[in-house]
């Protein structure tokens, strides 16, 4: 049998914690406060599907290797199932209205994609792909 995990927690460095807080509010997402403080939050995308925002230099204490340049580099797109079309447009729109930096759009019949750089350069992905 394959190995399962019961949730993931994806870990990305942030410049400055408030504003990235501010900006994913914006877009509507909720924050568990047990898992916040001036280092980082936990930002919660689904029953057990977060992500951990983490100040760069609180995130240096998990890893040996430096902190990659996400100002003008990509090392990971995080990718967010929609579940229409309209939420793609809608969740995209508002990342923009806050400040986000437009990335790429796809549209492949009916799977559809647009994605946008965080205030930190992150890129993320939402994605409407019809149930197979």
């Amino acid at each position: 049998m394959a190995r399962r995990f019961d949730s993931i927690f994806v870990n990305l460095p942030v410049n400055n914690l408030d504003e990235s807080i501010a900006f994913f509010t914006e877009l509507g997402f909720e924050f568990n406060p047990e898992y916040t403080d001036e280092n980082a939050t936990c930002m919660v995308l689904g029953d057990h599907l977060f992500i951990m925002l983490l100040t760069t230099e609180f995130m240096k204490q998990f890893t040996k290797k430096p902190i990659g340049s996400f100002d003008t580099e990509t090392s990971v797109i995080t990718a967010l199932g929609a579940s229409s079309k309209q939420e793609v447009d809608e969740l995209y729109e508002k990342a923009i209205a806050a400040g986000a930096e437009r990335g790429m759009e796809m549209n492949e019949g009916e799977m559809i994609s647009k994605s946008f750089y965080d205030p930190n350069g992150h890129l993320f992905e939402i994605v409407y792909m019809p149930k197979i």
